[in-house]
């Protein structure tokens, strides 16, 4: 059995802000993520073992590389540590928990640092989708492609449709559910953008297409973020409990953990699945690994879900992937209320991507700060009543790259 790793809190930025507007760059964004985390969880930066950053592609939007160094120059602290960047597109947040949470577990180092950043408001939106097309197959799948991932997803959409049907009621609903969600959370990208908690998505800008099937509501948000979390040994736990007054059994762990990467062709992922029930079982896998590894026979295990809602197919996949309904029948969850915020299994609470923002490479470590909040009844007004267990599912690429994690106590 593995060593357990704790999850001790850290700090997600205001996913609303434009930073080069302001005057700031990916660099002020890493330290405000880490000067707030070392504040809001009390950890002391001569305390940190090891550091590692998850970011997808800071070459491109901000022409700068090597970013885990840059740890050493936001606090002297931190100088000497190793440190690391990990790019798994918009996994690589999660990815970098991973590498953290394995050199703890190895017993390496007691104390890591992982922070997620992404800062995409440097560029228009079609050099961006551009961007954004280098977490495909490039030259065969998004060279010359106007807004490749939209399309992408768009087709994920059309296997739904072919093999099981579609209808498209069922993914503005995904969308509005996750917008009002938005509204509870102070971070939330969009939580200023509707007045009440309905919101017409049939009209205006919301149900202009984009590509394929896919309308603007169906889309995550071009964000700027960091997020900083901290995980832990058994040992520093121990000690970090105690100063703080808290019980150790009380200290969410990383319960569980799936990890699987899948072609990164979009067709050759479908014709892989083909006979299988699930759309994209390597997704299916990683789901399923991290509930084993938790001890956990299904999702009715959890409380709440924080998933990849990169665009509403992907959210209307991951329902039935984690479980909720059979292969084909995540309808059925959307029609019941299942997944809304006071629904059996809420998913999104935090308003996912499509509410809270999708900095790509802060998303997986903003969902397990979220889940850290939740399993702490620390989420304010977006807080899941009797949260004990969240599960999480970070997708890099169209399918590509899956982690999931269950975390609690």
């Amino acid at each position: 059995m593995a060593a357990p790793v704790y999850v001790l809190g850290g700090h997600q930025t205001d996913f609303a802000r434009n930073w080069m507007k302001e005057g700031n760059d990916i660099v002020d964004m890493l330290k405000e993520a880490v000067a707030d985390g070392f504040s809001s969880t009390e950890i002391d930066p001569q305390e940190i073992d090891v550091a590692h950053v998850g970011n997808f592609a800071a070459e491109l939007y901000c022409k700068q590389g090597h970013l885990g160094a840059f740890l050493a120059e936001i606090d002297p602290a931190l100088s000497g540590i190793p440190t690391a960047r990990h790019e798994a597109a918009c996994a690589s947040g999660s990815v970098s928990m991973l590498m953290a949470s394995a050199e703890i577990e190895a017993g390496r180092y007691d104390l890591a640092l992982v922070v997620g950043v992404e800062q995409m408001k440097t560029v228009d939106p079609a050099t961006g989708g551009d961007f954004l097309g280098t977490a495909a197959w490039y030259d065969q799948e998004a060279k010359g492609v106007e807004f490749a991932f939209p399309k992408l997803f768009g087709q994920l959409g059309d296997v739904y449709e072919e093999r099981y049907g579609l209808r498209e009621e069922h993914l503005t609903r995904i969308a509005e559910v996750n917008y009002s969600n938005a509204r509870r959370n102070p971070r939330a990208q969009t939580r200023g953008w509707f007045s009440d908690e309905s919101q017409n998505l049939d009209s205006g800008k919301y149900g202009n297409p984009v590509a394929g099937r896919l309308r603007v509501r169906d889309c995550s948000q071009v964000t700027d973020g960091a997020t900083s979390i901290f995980l832990a040994s058994e040992s520093f736990a121990k000690k970090y409990a105690e100063r703080r007054g808290l019980a150790l059994a009380n200290l969410p762990q990383i319960l569980g953990w799936g990890h699987h990467t899948a072609p990164i062709k979009f067709d050759t992922k479908i014709a892989q699945s083909k006979g299988n029930p699930y759309v994209l079982p390597h997704t299916r896998q990683a789901i399923v690994d991290a509930f084993q590894r938790a001890g956990l026979s299904d999702a009715w295990q959890v409380q709440g879900i924080e998933t990849h809602d990169c665009f509403t197919t992907s959210e209307y996949m991951a329902i039935d992937h984690f479980g909720l309904t059979n292969p084909g029948e995540s309808w059925q969850a959307i029609e019941d209320g299942v997944i809304e915020f006071s629904g059996k299994l809420p998913i999104n609470a935090s308003g996912g991507l499509i509410g809270c923002g999708h900095p790509v490479g802060a998303t997986g470590t903003r969902q397990a700060l979220d889940a850290f909040r939740q399993v702490t009844e620390t989420a304010g007004d977006y807080q899941i009543d009797g949260a004990k267990k969240i599960a999480t599912l970070n997708i890099g690429g169209s399918g590509t790259t899956s982690v999931a994690m269950v975390i609690g106590s």
